[in-house]
């Protein structure tokens, strides 16, 4: 694979079964949405509330699994996810649930997001070998922005993939994880809507007519930018110390791997 033939078999094969380990369970999430489409629900009206179950479950696992850093990280997700739930869908209506309300396994699904995909980018694995895995996320993203846009007119999605780059270019230790946390939202949102479970409007927001989208934007993860930013700016206020060794130790990983 593109990006990647120059990494040693050996931790080739390592690397591939860290991602399925941390990020491949959310891949499979995308199947367990399909409790809350429409297909489902016709039969069992009440199916979201084995979808709120599980995801409460799966946190709860995933929670006890992680370090003591990233659980703290984990909690600030799930209420910020759950804080920015309301406000982008339910105050200002830029996507609508199928029941038009906030399901719980979507925030707990943010946090389990993301403290998966930190998880991977943290490894020793993937920050030795960021700049290979980086250059493949970077085909494949663009190639699923540049399908979008032709295939769907989905402008909005491109656009919003164009910033995603252009905020990455300036924060080069950033992309790994961005990288990847494009990627995994790309699929939640695919299969998310094809179920029908949420559904975002033809136009950006349904407000900006010049901006037409696909239901779902290719580069709706940009939005996941505000909670992960979020997260780290609490962590930060309330743990000082940690998050300033927490930097310094990235510099030092980060300097040692361009080298």
């Amino acid at each position: 694979m593109i990006g990647l033939v120059s990494i040693p078999k050996s931790d080739l094969k390592v690397l591939s079964q860290v991602f399925l380990r941390k990020v491949g369970i959310l891949v499979a999430f995308m199947l367990f949405l399909y409790i809350d489409g429409i297909h489902f629900s016709e039969r069992f009206p009440k199916s979201q509330w084995l979808l709120n179950i599980f995801a409460v479950i799966t946190f709860v696992f995933l929670y006890q699994r992680a370090y003591p850093r990233n659980r703290k990280l984990m909690i600030y997700a799930l209420f910020l996810g759950l804080a920015g739930e309301y406000f982008f869908s339910v105050y200002l209506g830029m996507y609508t649930y199928r029941l038009q309300n906030v399901p719980w396994y979507v925030p707990f699904g943010h946090a389990a997001v993301y403290g998966r995909v930190f998880l991977f980018s943290k490894h020793h694995l993937a920050r030795k070998y960021h700049k290979e895995i980086e250059n493949l996320f970077t085909i494949i993203i663009i190639g699923l922005a540049i399908v979008y846009l032709i295939y769907f007119f989905d402008v909005f999605g491109f656009v919003m993939t164009f910033f995603v780059f252009l905020l990455l270019w300036f924060r080069p230790k950033d992309r790994l994880y961005f990288y990847t946390m494009y990627l995994v939202v790309a699929l939640l949102e695919i299969g998310g809507t094809a179920f029908g479970c949420w559904k975002w409007p033809a136009t950006a927001f349904g407000v900006i007519d010049f901006l037409p989208s696909h239901n779902p934007p290719s580069g709706i993860s940009l939005f996941y930018f505000l909670l992960d930013i979020g997260c780290f700016v609490i962590y930060a206020l309330l743990h000082p110390k940690t998050w300033k060794r927490k930097k310094q130790l990235e510099q030092i990983h980060f300097e040692s791997a361009k080298n």
